[in-house]
C-alpha cells in the first residue's frame, strides 16, 4: 500500500482546495519520506485526521472528536470561512496491489455544515475511472482486510502515543488489542466464545421439563426487564426532548426579559445613580470650560492681530535701538580714523576706509529714515507678555478648552444613552409578569430535568437487574441443566477448547518470541549505547517489555533515559510493524519527542529511512531542525518537503512546497 495524494477542500483550518502529493519517489528515484513542516497549532495533526476520517469515516479515532457524534464532528471539521455553495471534501488515493497488478484507488468523503443523516457521503474510484458503488458499500470490510482499524494506531501514531507507551510499564489496552489483532491471538478467542454458545444451545436442547419451565421463568423475566427498559429509554428520549423544549423556553423568557426592558428595570437604580454622576461631571466640565473662557481663552480669536502687534513692538524696539547706536557710532568712527591717521597709512588705504565707514553709517542712516515714526511704544515688558502669550498660554488654554470639549461630548453621549436605557425600562408591572415568566420557565426546567433524572435512574437500575437476571442465567444452565443426548458434542467442545487454550498459549509464545527478537534488534540498532540491552523480553499475558543485559540481568526501566524509554517504545511499534508483514505506510505525527541529539541522530539516519517504504513525517522546526533535515537530504530519504504556513488572523493554513530552511 502506497499513499498517492491527499486532497483537502474546506477542511479544518485548509481553505479552498489544497493537493498533496505522497508520492514516495522523486525522479522515478524511490525516496521513502514525505516531510510536512509545520507550527504547532498549524495543521499537522489535521493531515492525520483526514487520512484517518478518509479510511474509517465514522470508526477513525481522530484527534479532535472525543465524545462528539459523528455528525457533530463532521460540523467541526468545516472551515468556517467555507462559502454557502462549498462543501468540505477529503480524498485519499492510494496503490495497492489487486489481482497481482498495482490498482489506484481512491477515496472521497464530502459533506456540508449541516450533514445529511449526520453522515459524510462516500465514493471510492478505481483507477480514477467512474466510482465503484460496490466497493463503497462494502468499504468498511474492505479496509479492514487492507488495514484494519485495530492495528492502525501501528502504522499512524503521534509523539504523544510514543511519550504514553514510554512512561507505562504495561501498554495501554488500545495497542494490547492492536498486538492481539496482529498476532493472530483473536481467532483462538473468538473460536472458544463460539463454542461457548454452541454448548449453550445444547444444554437447552437437552434440559428436563422442570428445568426447560425454570429456564423458560428465568428468560420471561429476562423479556419482561428487557420491554421495560425499552419503554424507559423511549420514555427518556421524550423527556430529553421535553427538556430541550423546557430550556428553549428558559431561553425564550430570559431573552423577552432582556428586549423589553426587564432587566433595564432591575437595574433602574443603578442606572440613575450613573446618570446623576455623569450630568454632575458634565456640569463640572461646563464649568471648567467657563473659567477658561474667562481667561487668556478668547485672544485665540484674534491671534492674528496679537502676531501683528508683536512683530510691530520688535520692529519699533530695534528701530529704536538703532537709532541710539547711531551717534555712538559716529564718534567710534571718528575716533577709529584719527588713529588710523597716526599709524602713517597711506592716502589710498585711509581713503578706502573711511568710504566704507562712510556707506555704513549711511545704510543706518537710511533704514532708521525708512521707517515711520513709533506708535505702539511697548516696553520690553509688554514685549515678554506678548511673546509668552502666543507660544505659551494661548496654545496650552486652547490645549485644554479642546480636551474639556472632548470630555464634555463623550459625557453627553453617555447620559443621551442612559437616558434612552432609562426610558425603555419596563413599568413596575410589566417588569413584575416578566421577572415571574422567567422564573416560571427555569422551574419548568427544574422540573422536566428532574423527571429525566429519575427515568434515567430507573434505566440504569434496569441495566443492573438485567445483567444479574443474565448471570442467574448462565450460573443455572451452568449448575442444573445436566447433558442427555448431546454429551458428546458438549465434551468434544470441551476437549476443543483446552486444545484451543494450548493452541493459543504455544502461538503466543512463538509469536512474541518472534516479536522480542525484532523488537531487541530494533532497539539496539536505534540506541547508541549498544551495550546497554542485550535481550528484551515480552511478558504473555500483560506484554510488558523486560530488558536484560549481557549477563542475563535484569536493568531495571527507571535506569533508562526518558530519551531511551521513547527509543523503547519506537522500537517496539517498530517491531510490530516488521511482525505483522503487511507492506504499509508509517505516518508519524512530532516524531521525536524528547530525545537528546544523539538520540535523534539514531532516529534520523537508522529509523525513519526504513522504518517503511513511505514515511510520512510532521513535524515542528524544533524537531526536525536544519541540521536534522540536511542529513535526511544528504541521504537521499527525502521524497517531498512541504511547509504548513499558518495565518493566525485568518485561522487558515496552507501547504506550500519546502520545508523552514
Amino acid at each position: 500500500m502506497i499513499f498517492l495524494e491527499l486532497v483537502l477542500q474546506n477542511f479544518g483550518p485548509y481553505l479552498g482546495k489544497q493537493v498533496i502529493n505522497l508520492r514516495p519517489e522523486i525522479d522515478d528515484t524511490t525516496r521513502p519520506i514525505i516531510l510536512f513542516g509545520g507550527m504547532n497549532g498549524g495543521g499537522k495533526t489535521t493531515l492525520m485526521d483526514a487520512i484517518r476520517l478518509a479510511l474509517y469515516g465514522s470508526r477513525a479515532q481522530c484527534s479532535t472528536r472525543g465524545n462528539l457524534s459523528y455528525s457533530d464532528f463532521l460540523t467541526q471539521c468545516v472551515n468556517r470561512n467555507t462559502p454557502p455553495t462549498e462543501k468540505a471534501r477529503i480524498e485519499l488515493a492510494f496503490e495497492v496491489i489487486q489481482e497481482d497488478k498495482p490498482t489506484t484507488l481512491r477515496v472521497v468523503r464530502y459533506w456540508t455544515t449541516d450533514p445529511k443523516d449526520g453522515k459524510d457521503t462516500l465514493g471510492v474510484l478505481i483507477d480514477e475511472e467512474w466510482p465503484d458503488k460496490a466497493l463503497a458499500n462494502t468499504w468498511d470490510e474492505y479496509i479492514e482486510n487492507l488495514l484494519p482499524l485495530g492495528i492502525s494506531n501501528l502504522f499512524l501514531f503521534d509523539g504523544e502515543q510514543v511519550k504514553e507507551l514510554a512512561e507505562l510499564e504495561t501498554p495501554p489496552p488500545l495497542v494490547v488489542g492492536a498486538i492481539q489483532s496482529l498476532l493472530g491471538l483473536e481467532l483462538a478467542e473468538r473460536l472458544s466464545t463460539d463454542l461457548d454458545i454452541l454448548v449453550s444451545r445444547k444444554r437447552r436442547e437437552i434440559a428436563s421439563a422442570k428445568d426447560i419451565a425454570t429456564l423458560e421463568e428465568i428468560e420471561q423475566k429476562l423479556y419482561q426487564q428487557k420491554d421495560e427498559l425499552e419503554a424507559a429509554t423511549q420514555e427518556l428520549s421524550g423527556l430529553n426532548t421535553e427538556v430541550q423544549r423546557a430550556e428553549e423556553q428558559q431561553r425564550l423568557a430570559q431573552e423577552k426579559f432582556i428586549y423589553e426592558g426587564g432587566k433595564i428595570a432591575s437595574d433602574r437604580n443603578l442606572l440613575q445613580s450613573q446618570y446623576k454622576d455623569l450630568t454632575a461631571q458634565a456640569d463640572d466640565t461646563r464649568q471648567a470650560m467657563r473659567e477658561l473662557a474667562a481667561g487668556a481663552l478668547p485672544l485665540t480669536l484674534i491671534s492674528p492681530l496679537i502676531t501683528q502687534a508683536q512683530s510691530q513692538a520688535e520692529t519699533e524696539s530695534r528701530i529704536t535701538q538703532r537709532q541710539m547706536a547711531q551717534d555712538v557710532l559716529k564718534e567710534r568712527d571718528q575716533r577709529l580714523l584719527e588713529y588710523i591717521s597716526q599709524l602713517k597709512l597711506n592716502t589710498k588705504t585711509r581713503e578706502k576706509i573711511k568710504t566704507f565707514l562712510d556707506g555704513e553709517n549711511q545704510e543706518l542712516a537710511q533704514e532708521i529714515a525708512a521707517n515711520k515714526e513709533p506708535w505702539l511704544l511697548a516696553d520690553s515688558e509688554a514685549l515678554t507678555q506678548l511673546e509668552n502669550l502666543l507660544k505659551h498660554d494661548l496654545k496650552y488654554s486652547q490645549y485644554k478648552a479642546n480636551k474639556k470639549q472632548e470630555k464634555l461630548k463623550e459625557l453627553e453621549t453617555e447620559i443621551d444613552f442612559l437616558d434612552r436605557q432609562i426610558a425603555t425600562a419596563a413599568s413596575p408591572e410589566a417588569y413584575e409578569q416578566l421577572k415571574n415568566a422567567v422564573k416560571e420557565a427555569q422551574n419548568e426546567v427544574v422540573k422536566a430535568k428532574a423527571t429525566y433524572e429519575s427515568v434515567n435512574r430507573r434505566c440504569e437500575e434496569l441495566k443492573r437487574a438485567i445483567a444479574k437476571t443474565k448471570q442467574g442465567l448462565e450460573d443455572y444452565a451452568e449448575d442444573n441443566i445436566k447433558l442427555r443426548n448431546n454429551q458428546h458434542i458438549i465434551t468434544s467442545a470441551a476437549k476443543v477448547q483446552a486444545t484451543l487454550k494450548l493452541f493459543k498459549e504455544r502461538l503466543t509464545l512463538k509469536k512474541l518470541n518472534k516479536l522480542e527478537i525484532e523488537v531487541t534488534e530494533c532497539f539496539r540498532y536505534l540506541l547508541h549505547k549498544s551495550d546497554l540491552v542485550h535481550r528484551v523480553a515480552i511478558d504473555t499475558t500483560t506484554f510488558s517489555l523486560s530488558l536484560y543485559d549481557l549477563s542475563g540481568q535484569l536493568v531495571p526501566k527507571h535506569r533508562l533515559s526518558a530519551g531511551e524509554k521513547q527509543l523503547l517504545a519506537i522500537a517496539f511499534l517498530w517491531g510490530l510493524a516488521r511482525v505483522s508483514g503487511r507492506h504499509l505506510p508509517i505516518a508519524i505525527d512530532t516524531p521525536l519527542g524528547r530525545l537528546d541529539s544523539s538520540h535523534r541522530t539514531n532516529l534520523i539516519d537508522r529509523y525513519f529511512p526504513a522504518a517503511s517504504h513511505q514515511v510520512i513525517l510532521l513535524s515542528t522546526d524544533t524537531e526536525i531542525g536544519k541540521t536534522e533535515v540536511e542529513r535526511l537530504r544528504e541521504a537521499d530519504a527525502i521524497a517531498r518537503e512541504y511547509l504548513l504556513k499558518y495565518d493566525p488572523s485568518k485561522r487558515q493554513t496552507t501547504a506550500e512546497l519546502g520545508y523552514f530552511w
